[in-house]
Formats: structure tokens, C-alpha cells, sequence
């Protein structure tokens, strides 16, 4: 192509380009960093000895979706979690939340969060969680919770509609067993106590074959009962529970006692986190890792991930009265 057949373009001026550089870019053309919030909750601190190998393997899988160095973060909190749920619930949700804020996108996560907010109390956010959890992962099996959260906020014919969606033959014998208590506890909310007797009358209400997670479903029973004026009755199934409880203690215990050093650790805490005080004045220590191994157990969903705290809600509890005794079908709201 010679010179006469090039296209014409024009003579850029000398200046041009400084001139340009002066014109204002557009709003979407800039980059400006997000100011930080000084009232954003920090993340807790995580003591150097808790790596991600202190959470279950079953439990690292779900995070592979995530940066090497994001996952082992993620896991850290929610092996704090497991950790301190026993001891600490408010730490411990404070570091579910933390993994939640890093690992948004996995169900895992807001499975931990909506437990322990249900352990703290605030039964909006466990809903919250909880249902995201159940969205993202299609799981039911902590529907119980769910149930129980409604039941919590006073919502009793919510809990009921939440736990007659959920196809039963779909989930856990220890799933099916949680909601049943759960639904006979918003039964007893309604002031239906022969309803909260029918709702506890499922296969897993069985003498003859005795689980852990049976306990808890002989003691709903046995108060459904008291409920009623059936005492005889009652105390019949209250004394299978013992045997039952007693039965699986003795289980537990090791042919002979054996001794594990284990380094104590202190947990740090946060310089401007509100320091527990109590009545007299005087500092409430925080427990040791040393005492808080003692109760650590899988953390994070029963069934699918091989159960956890909140995957049977600690229903040997025999605190609350009402449908159950345990974190389920207790006489919140009445």
C-alpha cells in the first residue's frame, strides 16, 4: 500500500496527551478503596497450635473450593468452634461468623453459624443460616433446629408448617427423632398436649432397639405423658431412659484409665472484646484448651458429615421441661 492509499488520520497536537490525563474520569472508571469500618466486629484470635487437622477431614473436603491459604483459615474458626461451642458459645459463634464472612459461597459454614446462633440464642439468625445452609446444600438435617428456632421466636404454627415440608424418610433416624421432639414441643406451645404425644409416636419410639438418640425421645415421651395425667405410664418410660442412659455410660468408659499429656494453651482474646466479669468483681478465667478437649467431639452436621454437637443438640440434657428435656421441645413460650 503506497502513501496515496493510506487512510487520512488526523495530526495528534503535542499536548493531547497531557490534556487528557486532566479530564476527570468518569465514576465507573474509578478506583478507590473501601474505607475500613471501625464498627465491623474483628475476627477472633485463633491460637497458633489449632491448624486446619483439628477439624474432621470430612469437614476440610467441603472447603477444597476455596484458596489453600483461605481453607486453612476457614478451617481454623471452625475448628475454634468445635472447640469452645461447649464452653464458650458466644466465642464460638463469633468465630463461625468469622468463616462465614471468608467462605460465604459453602454451606458448610452457615451450618455452623445457624448452630451456634441457636446455642446463643438469637433464633432469627440461626433460621437465617440454617435455611442458606439447606439451600446451598439441599440437606434437611437440621431441620429440627429450624423448627425449634420458630418455636423460640414464639411462632409455634410456623414451627409446625416448617417440619411437616420436610420429607422424613429423606433424613437421619437421629434427624427424624430431634424434629419430632421438636414439633411436640410446638405442640405443647399450642396447649395440645394428646398432639404433642401423637407427634413423638414414630418408629424410632422403639423399647426393644435402644440408640443414644433414643433417650431424649423416651424423656419427651414420658413428659407428653405427665402432661396428660398418664404418672404410671410416664414413669415407665422415664426408667427406660435411665436404664438406657445409664447403659450407654458405661459404654463409653475405657477398660482401664489411661493418661494424656496435652499441652495447655491459652486462648487469645481480642483487646477490645468486653472482658466476663462476675457479680463479686473478680475476672471469670477463660477455660484452658486442655479443658476444653476434653468435650470435643465432630462438629458440623449429623448424617452427612458424621454428626456433631448440634446434630443431636446434646438431647441427654435434662434441663428444660415440657416435650423434651433436651434443646428440643422445651416449654419455651408457654
Amino acid at each position: 500500500m503506497n502513501d496515496d492509499q493510506k487512510p487520512f488520520r488526523a495530526k495528534r497536537e503535542a499536548g493531547n496527551r497531557s490534556s487528557r490525563s486532566e479530564v476527570e474520569r468518569p465514576d465507573w472508571q474509578k478506583r478507590v478503596a473501601v474505607a475500613p469500618d471501625p464498627l465491623k466486629a474483628k475476627s477472633p484470635v485463633i491460637p497458633d497450635a489449632i491448624t486446619a487437622n483439628d477439624l474432621p477431614l470430612q469437614v476440610r473436603v467441603q472447603l477444597k473450593t476455596l484458596t489453600e491459604e483461605n481453607a486453612e483459615r476457614v478451617a481454623r474458626h471452625l475448628a475454634m468452634v468445635g472447640l469452645l461451642i461447649d464452653q464458650d458459645p458466644e466465642l464460638a459463634h463469633a468465630h463461625a461468623m468469622a468463616a462465614v464472612s471468608r467462605a460465604a459461597r459453602i454451606g458448610l459454614v452457615h451450618e455452623f453459624a445457624g448452630s451456634t446462633a441457636y446455642a446463643v440464642g438469637d433464633y432469627a439468625l440461626a433460621i437465617r443460616e440454617l435455611l442458606t445452609h439447606r439451600r446451598i446444600s439441599g440437606s434437611n438435617e437440621q431441620i429440627a433446629l429450624i423448627v425449634d428456632s420458630e418455636r423460640g421466636m414464639g411462632r409455634p404454627d410456623r414451627a409446625l408448617e416448617a417440619g411437616r415440608a420436610v420429607d422424613r424418610a429423606k433424613i437421619s433416624a437421629e434427624a427424624r427423632v430431634n424434629l419430632a421432639i421438636a414439633m411436640s414441643g410446638a405442640r405443647l406451645d399450642r396447649n395440645e398436649p394428646d398432639l404433642a404425644l401423637v407427634e413423638l409416636e414414630i418408629p424410632e419410639l422403639n423399647p426393644a432397639k435402644v440408640f443414644e438418640y433414643s433417650v431424649p425421645l423416651f424423656i419427651a415421651y414420658a413428659e407428653c405423658l405427665r402432661e396428660l395425667k398418664r404418672d404410671a405410664e410416664a414413669k415407665k418410660w422415664d426408667d427406660l431412659a435411665t436404664r438406657a442412659e445409664r447403659q450407654f455410660e458405661m459404654n463409653d468408659k475405657p477398660d482401664e484409665e489411661k493418661f494424656e499429656i496435652i499441652e495447655e494453651i491459652e486462648i487469645p482474646v481480642l483487646s477490645d472484646r468486653p472482658k466476663t466479669e462476675r457479680a463479686d468483681g473478680e475476672r471469670k478465667p477463660r477455660p484452658s484448651l486442655d479443658e476444653v478437649r476434653k468435650s470435643r467431639n465432630t462438629f458440623g452436621g449429623a448424617g452427612h458429615q458424621g454428626g456433631n454437637k448440634f446434630g443431636n443438640t446434646n438431647n441427654s440434657s435434662r434441663e428444660n421441661k415440657g416435650g423434651g428435656r433436651g434443646k428440643f421441645g422445651g416449654s419455651r413460650g408457654r
